[in-house]
């Protein structure tokens, strides 16, 4: 019951856009009921009537008699209808008309059936498609610290088999949770309407079957829930592998990465064979526990129709069986339901860890719009800590003017990075406040905050796309000419236009088919065609050699022109003309300056750079 009560919930949240569907399923399931038990109802007269199983006569009584119930008037009248017709028309036309009729019928309730499934594929497409862009916005929208936590092989995970978890095994449920209810409803009243007390003794032994179905489908949830969590371990190795395949070989690590591939696997293989054992049994189980069903049935029905005081005779007790075989179907579907949603209910909880993630950076009830740098940016004894409590920045007290560059440098993990993300607002100051104007950053729109700000990163990040759509990624509906100009400004021209096709070459994933210094370009190109007043430097020539990185800093000092210029530098030999050098150690600054009155001073900057001299 539980486990229902969540699906209904989960269903209530993506289902309202398809009511209409919803509704069209309704009404062809009904129909489909109707049709199907007319057509059924054809038995009783066959075997009463035209094989003449008891002699009897019967004669039209009218509608408005007060004496008959109206269950023996429908009977009758059905009765005396077809011995007229057949006086008339003869045994073999007759046995002709029923058995035409039966085929239409059917005809119309399978029409129906198609129909009531057919109008749920929108829903369940629908669905599907609506929880990947909630994912997806999600994802894109939470700040970078979720992801700090978070493996990226286990985010894709959840974007890929647990979505399509949730496809294959609830969205398929919702065509068994809506149709069956009503099948079974109308097979049940038309049990009760031919014989009550029979249909009383059924339903004592029918709650043993969901019982049975409830229990094992408790389990199933447990173990999908597992199976899952392995899938996602699997993925987190893939993507590690094909990060660091370099590594891998270089270190002649493949037999070890192959190891624990395999057993990664082997535990994910040994957790779906108890998933797919478990799911398996859902069919043969609900046919034996309705086969005994029948059994007891079909024993208790014999009574009433071979005792002294038949209640029921042969005919209409054939039409009650077959009426309640019927039903038998709709029930064993509710059984595989019953094993699907606990699997689609544990991938549901995983999407959820990501759908209910709190994101920390909230935007301000009214906020301000940034529309350009007057004055600069000023830090206020800013401090910064992760929530596990590990601080990282320590008062921090520091202006950045308009126009000026300042460089931050200092040895790994002395906070620099953590810095310059506090200005675009990746992270929130744990204590102290940083403003633009004089505005505080929280009072800022996100939005307006970041469109004044361009990144060059160490590892440029690009996609997927041609080399025009990677430098026109930041500004959409750039036309070729200002992409040209970027490119220019950026040493990148001449290089994109000996490739085959140009502008319009695709660079593989993450650039790949590019050189460093080729994809540095490229990354300095975009941030030369957003044209930001801001511009924030994460050792962007870190890792080029000695000719790309002069390419790539005669780029740089074009696109720093007349901007306001935050530069992480690893190499001390890149910053010698920054107007205000920031020594970070341990989340401090210890040092500032220029280069020159930094080396005068024989302290932490000087080690830095005789450290590099060497």
């Amino acid at each position: 019951m539980w486990a229902m009560k969540e699906f209904w919930s989960m269903l209530r949240r993506y289902v309202r856009p398809y009511g209409r569907y919803l509704g069209g399923s309704v009404v062809l399931s009904i129909l489909s009921a109707v049709f199907n038990i007319f057509s059924f109802t054809l038995i009783i007269p066959i075997l009463r009537i035209l094989f003449n199983v008891d002699g009897g006569v019967y004669r039209f009584i009218a509608w408005d008699a007060a004496d008959v119930s109206l269950r023996e008037k429908a009977i009758n009248n059905l009765y005396a209808f077809v011995t007229q017709f057949m006086e008339v028309h003869g045994a073999g036309r007759t046995l002709f008309a029923l058995c035409l009729f039966l085929c239409v019928m059917t005809l119309i309730k399978t029409a129906c059936y198609f129909g009531a499934s057919a109008v749920m594929v929108p829903i369940r497409t629908g669905i599907v498609k609506d929880l990947r862009m909630q994912l997806y916005n999600k994802i894109v929208t939470l700040p970078i610290g979720f992801f700090s936590a978070e493996r990226r092989g286990d985010i894709i995970a959840r974007m890929s088999g647990d979505v399509q978890e949730i496809e294959t095994s609830i969205t398929a449920s919702i065509e068994m949770l809506i149709k069956n209810p009503i099948l079974i409803t109308f097979y049940m009243g038309t049990l009760f309407f031919i014989s009550w007390k029979l249909t009383v003794f059924v339903l004592v032994f029918a709650p043993l079957m969901l019982l049975v179905m409830s229990a094992i489908g408790r389990r199933l949830k447990a173990d999908s829930a597992e199976a899952q969590a392995l899938w996602s371990d699997t993925m987190s190795q893939v993507d590690e592998t094909l990060g660091g395949l370099r590594v891998i070989k270089a270190f002649l690590a493949e037999k070890l990465m192959i190891q624990r591939f395999d057993g990664v696997t082997d535990a994910m293989r040994r957790k779906n064979n108890r998933v797919w054992i478990r799911q398996s049994s859902a069919h043969p189980v609900s046919e034996f526990l309705g086969t005994v069903m029948i059994s007891i049935v079909m024993g208790f029905g014999g009574t009433l129709i071979l005792g002294n005081h038949a209640i029921i005779d042969a005919p209409t007790f054939i039409f009650y069986m077959v009426i309640l075989y019927s039903v038998i179907q709709p029930i064993k579907d509710f059984s595989k339901a019953a094993y699907g949603i606990p699997k689609g209910l544990a991938s549901m909880e995983r999407i959820d860890r990501i759908l209910n993630a709190d994101n920390p950076i909230r935007e301000a009830e009214h906020p301000l719009k940034a529309e350009s740098l007057r004055e600069g940016l000023r830090f206020e004894h800013v401090s910064f800590r992760y929530e596990d409590g590990k601080q990282v920045l320590r008062n921090i007290d520091l202006t950045i003017a308009k126009g000026k560059t300042v460089a931050i440098v200092g040895a790994s993990g002395a906070g620099k990075s953590t810095l310059v993300d506090l200005i675009p607002r990746f992270w929130d100051p744990s204590e102290g406040q940083i403003t633009l104007d004089g505005v505080p950053l929280q009072q800022l729109s996100k939005d307006s905050l970041r469109a004044l700000i361009g990144y060059v990163n160490q590892d440029p990040i690009l996609f997927n796309d041609t080399i025009f759509g990677n430098i026109a990624f930041g500004k959409p509906g750039a036309t070729r000419e200002e992409v040209e100009q970027a490119a220019r400004i950026a040493n990148a021209h001449d290089f994109i236009m000996e490739k085959e096709e140009g502008y319009d070459t695709n660079i593989g994933d993450r650039g790949v088919k590019l050189s460093g210094g080729q994809r540095q370009r490229l990354s300095i190109a975009r941030a030369v065609l957003k044209n930001p007043p801001v511009l924030i430097l994460d050792e962007a020539t870190a890792s080029l050699d000695t000719e790309s990185e002069r390419a790539v800093q005669d780029a740089l000092e074009r696109l720093m022109s007349g901007r306001t210029t935050i530069a992480i530098a690893h190499r001390l030999s890149t910053i010698k003309n920054a107007d205000e050098i920031i020594v970070l150690d341990e989340g401090r600054i210890v040092e500032r300056g220029r280069h020159e009155e930094l080396l005068r001073k024989d302290g932490y900057y000087k080690k830095l750079n005789d450290m590099q001299a060497l």
